[in-house]
């Protein structure tokens, strides 16, 4: 009989009753209910999760890209009981130790141009209250957003959204205009290089702004690295040119953090390492690795001191809950002693970036590999020359077969990956090992190669 980390010994009674109540009540997200059958989890352990059955996974993706940290980090866990022994919870319109130690860090960290922070439970509610601070901030409402992103479920957040989960909530926020970024794989600038692509995109959306006119739009918002629609770096000097243009027409810059923050990238932001300065931050995610619910908005001192005089109309029940709080606190502890964005940079310079660019000539399906730090994809296609994706956009049912092959062989060789469209991404928890980091590749290289054999049978076929 299989056990747990601790020992304990794991019955099939056990897994069939989680199965059997999640099937009869849990209402899972972005799902037909009647089509999924998830896996029981029966525990965690760093980089690793395991089944019922004792079988282990490396967690490629850090659940949602967001347990920074792993799984049980005891850091994490020994703060959630020194808080709840000491205070479980307090609203948040009284003051309270541990949420303001960790929004002085949070701005700290964010840099001298930031003063306040905004609490939230998560990525989707930090997003719709940053978009509101600007809209009242400008008195203007348009907020502009890339076509490629992801911004939350919620109602502006996914108005907001560009990806394919949008239409299905639309009609939505008509304030909300959709625009092109920078892609240099697939760019829809036409453009021959990296710097062309800059150019060619800031002019692009100088445009978008004039003609949807600069005095009615409040905001941009942008996801610094674009995340689960396939980690897009911008190119040299894209972010400074979008700092430019909202100095230049009055609208305030949005990061969307809630992703790449708290060191995914190797920077405690993503944004520092692209010489530009936010007027709002959001994060949620890393802050403190999904152990309790937590977001945010980090605020600008000119928009902040706006507010000084100025009802925010805005509130949550748990916004900057102590638990939640005192677990954000840890982790930046954890951050200074483990020297966890060295260890990031190294991972990602050292091991991940040499072997991903090794299997662009390995394998005849791999057509690009992006990224930075612990953030990285791995774009799959039919035909090198072409560029033709390995499934369709929004691929689903037999048009994803590929995908779902690649997935399955990964799963089945103890790996847990994220995989989005016709890209996979490698996304793993912070502290993951080099042992481990190494041991994953192989298995995401191994999986490439049945993609691989695949695409040479069905070029077989059709010949």
């Amino acid at each position: 009989m299989p056990t747990n980390e601790t020992g304990t010994r794991m019955t099939t009674e056990e897994e069939a009753l989680v199965r059997a109540n999640d099937r009869s009540h849990v209402f899972h997200s972005w799902s037909v209910q009647g089509a999924i059958n998830p896996m029981p989890v029966a525990g965690g352990l760093g980089s690793e999760f395991w089944d019922y059955d004792g079988k282990r996974y490396l967690d490629f993706g850090a659940q949602l890209v967001n347990l920074n940290l792993g799984h049980q980090h005891p850091a994490l866990i020994a703060a959630i009981h020194a808080q709840a022994d000491r205070l479980a919870t307090i609203q948040p319109a009284l003051a309270n130790d541990v949420r303001g130690e960790l929004a002085a860090l949070v701005t700290d960290a964010a840099g001298e141009s930031f003063a306040k922070v905004f609490f939230t439970n998560g990525g989707a509610d930090a997003n719709e209250n940053a978009v509101r601070m600007a809209r009242l901030f400008t008195g203007k409402r348009k907020v502009m957003a890339m076509y490629r992103s992801y911004h939350g479920s919620t109602s502006t957040a996914i108005s907001l959204t560009g990806d394919p989960r949008r239409w299905a909530n639309e009609p939505s926020d008509p304030s909300v205009v959709h625009f092109h970024g920078p892609y240099p794989y697939r760019s829809p600038f036409y453009s021959d290089g990296p710097e062309q692509e800059t150019e060619r995109a800031l002019e692009y959306l100088e445009q978008t702004i004039v003609l949807e006119g600069a005095a009615t739009i409040g905001a941009i918002l942008i996801e610094t690295i674009v995340g689960t629609n396939g980690v897009l770096v911008p190119p040299p000097g894209y972010l400074k040119g979008v700092r430019a243009l909202c100095d230049k027409y009055g609208i305030v810059y949005i990061a969307d953090e809630v992703m790449v923050g708290f060191g995914r990238t190797g920077e405690m932001f993503a944004y520092q390492a692209h010489d530009v300065v936010p007027d709002l931050v959001t994060f949620a995610k890393g802050i403190n690795s999904g152990y309790v619910p937590l977001g945010g908005v980090i605020i600008s001192r000119a928009i902040a001191e706006y507010f000084d005089d100025k009802m925010f109309p805005g509130g949550l029940t748990y916004s900057g809950h102590p638990l939640a709080c005192a677990v954000g606190v840890a982790t930046f502890g954890v951050f200074e002693r483990d020297g966890i964005l060295a260890h990031v940079k190294d991972m990602g310079e050292r091991v991940v970036e040499p072997i991903l660019k090794g299997w662009l000539e390995k394998h005849p399906c791999v057509g690009d590999v992006r990224g930075v730090g612990l953030f990285w994809a791995i774009e799959l296609v039919k035909d090198k020359a072409t560029r033709e994706p390995l499934v369709p956009f929004n691929a689903s049912g037999a048009d994803a077969a590929p995908m779902a092959a690649f997935v399955a062989a990964c799963k089945a060789a103890g790996l847990w990956p994220f995989a989005h469209f016709n890209r996979t991404h490698v996304c793993p928890p912070l502290v993951i090992t080099e042992e481990e980091l190494r041991r994953g590749l192989a298995i995401i290289d191994d999986a490439l190669t049945v993609v691989d054999r695949a695409l040479t049978v069905a070029d077989a076929t059709t010949a």
